[in-house]
């Protein structure tokens, strides 16, 4: 654990929100990504490609043709169940990746003024088990790492878990597991569940839809509530570009044949609807609807309803039923 950590290039704007039905999703921000992530993660969007599509700039895209990426997680409450998807990258940690090695950014602030302090959080769903997804799982005490939602059960799927469990693990990321994830399971919070084919209910109007390719047991979450519905993508989608192309594919996929099938059906089922898409990786303005054009797709942005700041009087005890396995 380093003691020296690196601030966060500051977040421009308030805190956002939607509102699918009853629910109110929040966009809480970590850090802007530089843009040199782009051209890393997506190496196939160079700026040739993004040109093709003038729709991208300025928002998803600068000038130059150089994607705009961001780290930032979602939360919401239903029926009680006060839940957070994806922690982000997280402070003081060591990483490979010089832009997220020793953050330190004001996300547990940010979390805080969304109205969801890390004490009232029920549940944490970690859509998969890569670096910027599980950083805020914990934070220090001391010379520890400790559970940042200590009252919450953390959940991702038992495929993904079992892969990671399976596979032999660079130095970085065996690192990362030391210090984000194994915490949370030898605190007892850790649970799996399993995703068959078509999606699993884990509370009611929060529904888990199997993913595959970037990581083997990547989901995605569905969220609906009186006819109105949202997509959290994960990793699935990293960046509106890949509506345009959804060959291309990143430079971390683990199955890139896999996750290419996975997004143009992901994408296929959400053209034409009124399904909302929030990429967990799109910057500002972060979410939108999906249309069809031509032979690929496009992102009709939709504003946020709100600011985004809470009460922050959630008690951590949430009433809705998750189902949760060990």
């Amino acid at each position: 654990m380093s003691a020296t950590t690196r601030p966060a290039a500051p977040l421009p704007g308030a805190p956002a929100a939607w509102t699918v039905g009853d629910l109110t999703v929040h966009r809480v921000d970590e850090v802007p990504l530089p843009p040199q992530t782009g051209p890393w993660l997506l190496p196939g969007a160079t700026p040739e490609v993004v040109a093709q599509s003038p729709w991208l700039r300025p928002d998803f895209a600068d000038e130059q043709h150089v994607l705009r990426l961001a780290s930032h997680s979602f939360a919401f409450e239903v029926n009680g169940l006060r839940v957070l998807v994806d922690t982000g990258i997280g402070n003081g940690k060591q990483r490979a990746n010089p832009a997220w090695d020793n953050l330190n950014s004001d996300y547990l602030a940010r979390l805080t003024e969304a109205g969801f302090a890390p004490e009232t959080v029920d549940l944490v769903i970690l859509t998969h088990l890569h670096t910027d997804h599980v950083g805020w799982n914990t934070r220090t005490d001391g010379d520890s790492w400790v559970p940042t939602f200590p009252h919450a059960r953390y959940l991702t799927s038992r495929t993904e878990w079992d892969y990671w469990a399976g596979v032999d693990m660079d130095e970085p990321r065996r690192q990362m597991f030391r210090d984000s994830v194994h915490p949370i399971r030898d605190a007892g919070l850790l649970d799996l569940v399993d995703v068959p084919s078509d999606d699993a209910e884990i509370a009611p109007g929060v529904r888990l839809r199997p993913t595959p390719g970037h990581t083997p047991g990547q989901v995605a979450v569905e969220l609906s509530s009186h006819g109105e519905s949202a997509l959290i993508t994960g990793d699935c989608v990293h960046h509106p570009v890949q509506l345009v192309r959804p060959d291309l594919g990143s430079c971390v996929d683990i199955d890139p044949a896999a996750a290419t099938r996975t997004r143009h059906e992901l994408l296929a089922s959400l053209s034409g609807t009124r399904t909302l898409l929030l990429g967990s990786h799109f910057p500002p303005p972060t979410a939108g609807h999906v249309i069809r054009e031509g032979d690929a797709y496009r992102l009709t942005p939709a504003s946020p309803t709100g600011s985004g700041t809470g009460t922050g009087t959630g008690t951590g005890t949430g009433t809705g039923s998750a189902i949760l396995a060990r």
